[in-house]
């Protein structure tokens, strides 16, 4: 007799910070629209918020929803929606004239909560804009945040994974699965970064994106010089540009541009590229080598650090602006932060330095702040209270 067993995957569902303050906007008369990478919890947020009620969940990704949403007339949209007082529109991006579609729901409609949702600001944000001007609410989702990770599986066992999370990254299903990262981030990276945003971009040759990624991947921390890279891949640099435009877009990569107030020596145009998550950096380059193992250590930990900064400055509605510095002679500050004139300067370091300390040059010409953060004091920079 043979026996068969049922083996059940329990998913964790990690605590989202923007919860409680999406919830607090429902019933405020405007839709509300969550943007982000594919696979960080969009959707499940949104279903999580409106499990106690009943609502239309209305796939931008399905064909047939596309064709019935179409630039309907109001009459049309009446009878889709029907007595739902809570409606989700899931990919609506997917959706030709979705923003003119959400602008006569949310007029015409009021005893409707509209939500909706989009793996890529370059698509939905260019289609709501105007049609939704002053009638949403608007936030952005990343992957898990070190603090979410925290909340959910307490302090010790966080700082035991550390490590993991800097070369796997924290995407949800990454999270999940212990076993299988690697193929997890195999699947996302082949189906998210170069399938949809060929798409969605309109990209013809998919393998000048792969070129430019890798090359970007291993610039991490580096200033990027758009000619180089347009050699390195042999392109023009006006590629290069819109090339990185979409993947910015697309939440692969994001800028930081260099601080300066006028100092002559300064380094004014550069630019700095980091990837949202670590394990989707590492998937595009294929290494998932024990930190020991690295010569990239400091690249690792340098993106890490400024991807959950910029997670806690966007959830938190911070009125920082990031930056990092540096001058022709060499003196650099990994990460410069500016809120309400106070300027804040900020050097990494894997393991604690007592001489380290920033350039001098920096701290009294802008009566900046310093510090240094090391594997010990990390979760002050990363955990903005």
């Amino acid at each position: 007799m043979i026996t068969k067993s049922i083996i059940f995957v329990i998913k964790t569902m990690y605590p989202r910070y923007i919860r409680e303050i999406i919830t607090g906007r429902i019933g405020s008369g405007k839709a509300i629209i969550i943007t982000g990478p594919r696979q960080v919890g969009k959707t499940t947020l949104i279903e999580s918020i409106l499990d106690s009620n009943e609502y239309l969940l209305l796939d931008g990704d399905d064909p047939k929803t596309r064709t019935l949403l179409t630039e309907p007339n109001t009459e049309q949209i009446k009878s889709i929606l029907g007595s739902y007082k809570f409606v989700f529109i899931d990919e609506a991006q997917r959706i030709e004239g979705i923003g003119i579609t959400m602008k006569i729901i949310t007029d015409r409609l009021k005893n409707i909560q509209l939500f909706a949702s989009g793996s890529s600001s370059f698509d939905l944000t260019s289609k709501i804009n105007e049609p939704l001007t002053g009638r949403k609410w608007e936030y952005q989702l990343f992957p898990i945040s070190w603090e979410e990770y925290e909340m959910h599986h307490g302090y010790l066992h966080s700082e035991q994974q550390l490590e993991n999370r800097l070369l796997f990254g924290m995407y949800p299903d990454v999270l999940n699965n212990p076993k299988d990262e690697i193929n997890i981030l195999r699947n996302l990276v082949s189906s998210y970064l170069y399938k949809d945003i060929l798409s969605y971009a309109e990209i013809r040759k998919p393998e000048v994106l792969e070129k430019l990624v890798q090359a970007l991947a291993l610039q991490v921390g580096s200033e990027v010089n758009y000619s180089e890279l347009a050699q390195i891949v042999n392109i023009d640099k006006n590629t290069v540009s819109k090339y990185i435009d979409i993947l910015q877009k697309g939440y692969i990569i994001f800028k930081l541009s260099s601080f300066s107030r006028n100092i002559r020596n300064e380094i004014k145009t550069n630019k700095k590229i980091y990837f949202y998550d670590n394990g989707v950096r590492n998937m595009v380059i294929g290494n998932f080598n024990p930190l020991d193992l690295r010569t990239d250590k400091g690249a690792l930990w340098e993106n890490f650090l400024i991807s959950e900064r910029i997670k806690q400055i966007t959830y938190k509605q911070r009125l920082s602006k990031p930056y990092f510095w540096r001058t022709r002679q060499q003196q650099e500050v990994d990460f410069v932060e500016e809120e309400s004139g106070n300027i804040r300067g900020y050097e990494f370091k894997w393991k604690k330095k007592n001489n380290a300390r920033l350039p001098k040059t920096f701290t009294s010409t802008y009566n900046a702040t310093s510090k240094i953060i090391d594997r010990e004091n990390f979760r002050d920079f990363v955990i903005i209270t």
